[in-house]
């Protein structure tokens, strides 16, 4: 063993601001725990943690720090603590309510800010026909190509002071509240104001702490004509190396966040321009394997990341949901149509793309309730995550065995599926917690992965597997590890 925070990799916890005690002080508190704190070596915060309206932080108005959530102090206690940070960037969008939108709506042609945001009709122009409600309906070949994530033409008419109605990029929500405006407006990538921005960001991300900055919707800013308008090539891979640079000088490490099958390769593509990525994969397989009784897919994409050197983050859960459409390549479709079917059974929601039934996206549910609130798969299923290369998150829910929460979904109404897994707990059911069997098992195998020096990320790894059973060792300076699974009784065991 070794001493806390010598190794990049340890375990990393995922949580809102508000996810335990409703505030991020009882989050801190709970990770100060002597239980807790030598199982985690950093946090994940989600972007409520900044002043925000929507989507449960990813519409954000400025990255300043939501007071109603979190303090400055709060923020100082994790440094103390040596618990490094990772936050949200949101490269693609800002909220409506942001003050460079409100100044365009304010001051119409004579903002500073009227090009800061993607004006639809002067990005077409010369592209597509004027409409009679005043905005240009590209033509059908560009149409054709587009990747849309709503119905409908992605933009939102925006009405200015002198009364006239100009078409604005929106790709994500919007609403119109008489004459306020909700929603995430994409931002002009052309304009140095938003260089600015982005600049001014990062530095303030690195001002919090942040070691590690997550670039969310990255794949939607580039945008030209005739392209699909998510991650366009070069386009994508210019603006992330742009990004990259304006980031060296804060040593932040940027991870992009983007789902894609593992068939379109993009996760090798991203790991060879040497960015952290992002394994979308491992939840499924994770699932396939316990399931399926069989480890030679997980065993594939383990020799694979090792193999070829992919740095990555993964995940059980996670605040969004069990990702299938990247599962593509990967498994043979059959296996995801049935572990689709198994999930569904189980109480999850299928999130679509723009309701195309064949285009299933992700599933919405705990991944506790995933697995048939088996405790025994969940504690199989963290061992193999911990042993698995990359950075392991942990979700906060999946540390309770948090089960699916309908009344959550039923009180969001219509889109509010992902609440389902986003129940907040006090911080007095936090700390209670800790005694259960399910918590106290799962803290003692991350304060081992996390303490063991094996797990370098220079280590050695070797899986093995034999029918339902398998064998993955790590071996670092001498250190050595094993995990031996049986994937049809769900027993494992740990040797150092």
């Amino acid at each position: 063993m070794t001493e806390i925070g010598m190794y990049d990799n340890g375990p990393m916890l995922i949580a809102y601001p508000d996810s335990i005690g409703g505030k991020l002080s009882a989050l801190v508190s709970f990770l100060r725990n002597t239980y807790v704190r030598s199982a985690f070596q950093s946090l994940y915060l989600l972007p409520s943690l900044y002043h925000s309206d929507l989507d449960r932080g990813f519409s954000v108005i400025d990255y300043d720090i939501n007071e109603e959530l979190a303090q400055q102090s709060d923020i100082e206690a994790l440094k103390e603590d040596r618990k490094e940070l990772m936050l949200d960037f949101i490269l693609n969008h800002a909220s409506a309510q942001s003050p460079q939108f409100k100044d365009l709506v304010k001051n119409g042609d004579e903002s500073e800010y009227k090009d800061f945001f993607i004006n639809w009709n002067t990005f077409w122009e010369g592209n597509g026909e004027m409409t009679e409600e005043g905005f240009i309906l590209p033509k059908k070949e560009y149409l054709d190509r587009m990747f849309f994530r709503k119905p409908g033409l992605p933009l939102l008419m925006v009405r200015f002071p002198d009364g006239k109605e100009v078409p604005y990029w929106n790709t994500f929500y919007q609403e119109v509240r008489g004459q306020e405006y909700l929603g995430q407006m994409d931002l002009n990538i052309k304009s140095p104001l938003v260089w600015k921005f982005y600049e001014e960001t990062l530095k303030k991300l690195a001002g919090y702490g942040a070691r590690i900055v997550r670039l969310d919707a990255f794949a939607y800013a580039p945008k030209e004509p005739g392209e699909k308008n998510f991650l366009n090539e070069p386009g994508t891979f210019e603006l992330l190396d742009k990004i990259r640079d304006l980031a060296e000088p804060y040593h932040l490490t940027l991870l992009p966040e983007i789902h894609a099958t593992y068939a379109e390769g993009i996760y090798e593509k991203l790991a060879n321009k040497g960015y952290l990525t992002y394994d979308f994969f491992l939840p499924g397989l994770i699932l396939d394997a316990i399931e399926h009784h069989r480890g030679e897919y997980l065993a594939k994409w383990a020799k694979e990341l090792f193999r070829k050197k992919i740095e990555t983050v993964n995940m059980l859960g996670c605040h969004d949901g069990i990702p299938l459409l990247d599962l593509e390549g990967l498994l043979p479709q059959e296996s995801i149509e049935d572990l689709t079917q198994i999930l569904v059974d189980r109480g999850g929601y299928i999130k679509e793309l723009h309701g195309q039934k064949n285009m299933y996206y992700q599933i919405n549910m705990t991944y506790f309730s995933a697995l048939g609130e088996d405790e025994n798969k969940l504690l199989l299923a963290r061992a193999l995550q911990l042993f698995m290369p990359g950075v392991p998150q942990v979700w906060y829910l999946d540390l309770f065995a948090g089960k699916n929460d309908y009344e959550a979904v039923e009180r969001c109404g219509a889109g509010g599926h992902k609440e389902i897994n986003r129940t907040n707990i006090s911080k007095e059911e936090a700390m209670d917690s800790i005694e259960r069997d399910i918590v106290s098992k799962q803290l003692e195998m991350l304060r081992f992965r996390y303490l063991t020096a094996a797990f370098g990320l220079d280590g050695e790894m070797d899986f093995k597997v034999n029918g339902p059973k398998l064998k993955i060792k790590w071996k670092r300076e001498g250190v050595c590890t094993t995990l031996t699974a049986d994937l049809e009784t769900y027993t494992f065991e740990i040797c150092a």
